[in-house]
């Protein structure tokens, strides 16, 4: 209930101060922006610039795929600023559980988080559709894709959720560990960006920096399975490309694919926080409550 002096001043306190759902709803707009913007960029690169005449073929270069690792990292920094200052911008499952085993996150608060980081990629991958329908329905007619299930709509599916590298095969076992060691590396990052005291991000550069940790990712561990890094990421879009048509592609995927951006990402984030506090974080505290020590003494000594 709000005080006299609130109520004088005009400080208006109702469920957005405190409810969680509040936060889901920031967690939910966050998540649709980095899919309206990641999954929006991948479909410039596969429909939208050859079916709009700009560009002949698609993935003739290199250039393609960096337009997509950069496309995809200014999503996830865009995403970070809208839902950051309610949040933090967990945007992804893995991040919400690695926090909450790191103590920093209370664990009432996981599961909500994951209904809200999932519907808002799935609404973020419906905006993709709703704006690039009539590219991905061109590329399907020149193509001869006679349904976005067959083996030939993979490419056009690829729009909206991950797929293994064909070199895998049917080792899904190789799968996880890119994924694994992908969603890692982004937690480890995550932890060192966020830690104040590390080298620190000044201002608020702190989400430019976590997208630049993803366009790292995507160049260096992007190719044998997409770098989803997220389970939300994928499984929303994933989930939508299912309802519209994509069948099979989209569950269970190649040679039943769909769970690995799952299960994967939720092993490495909280691996990451482990091996953070163990090489980074502990060393950190312990030379920060030294230093004070000796602030104290000196203080004490004069």
């Amino acid at each position: 209930m709000a005080s006299r002096a609130e109520v004088r001043l005009g400080v208006k306190r109702g469920w957005r101060s405190s409810s969680i759902f509040a936060e889901m709803l920031s967690e939910f707009l966050g998540s649709a922006v980095l899919i309206a913007f990641g999954d929006g960029v991948v479909a410039v690169a596969v429909a939208g610039l050859t079916e709009s005449g700009r560009t002949p073929a698609i993935f003739q270069g290199a250039g393609d795929g960096l337009l997509i690792t950069w496309g995809w990292a200014l999503a996830v920094a865009m995403a970070v600023y809208v839902a950051g200052g309610v949040t933090g911008a967990h945007i992804n499952p893995a991040v919400s559980l690695a926090l909450a085993i790191k103590g920093d996150f209370p664990w009432n608060k996981v599961l909500p988080y994951w209904v809200a980081q999932i519907a808002g990629c799935f609404a973020g991958a419906a905006l993709v559709y709703l704006d690039y329908f009539p590219a991905i329905d061109a590329w399907n007619a020149v193509h001869h894709v006679v349904s976005r299930a067959s083996a030939d709509g993979a490419t056009t599916f690829s729009i909206f959720a991950t797929l293994p590298a064909p070199y895998l095969g049917s080792n899904m076992g190789l799968g996880l560990i890119d994924q694994i060691l992908g969603t890692f590396f982004l937690m480890l990052f995550v932890l060192a960006i966020g830690d104040g005291l590390n080298l620190g991000v000044q201002s608020n550069l702190g989400p430019f920096m976590v997208g630049m940790a993803v366009a790292a990712i995507g160049m260096s561990y992007g190719v044998n399975c997409g770098y989803a890094i997220n389970p939300a990421r994928d499984f929303g879009p994933r989930l939508f490309a299912w309802l519209m048509g994509w069948g099979s592609n989209a569950f269970p995927g190649p040679h039943g694919y769909f769970w690995v951006p799952i299960v994967g990402p939720i092993i490495g984030a909280p691996l990451a926080v482990y091996i953070y506090k163990w090489f980074i974080a502990d060393t950190l505290r312990e030379r920060a409550e030294a230093a004070q020590l000796t602030i104290s003494r000196q203080a004490q000594a004069s």
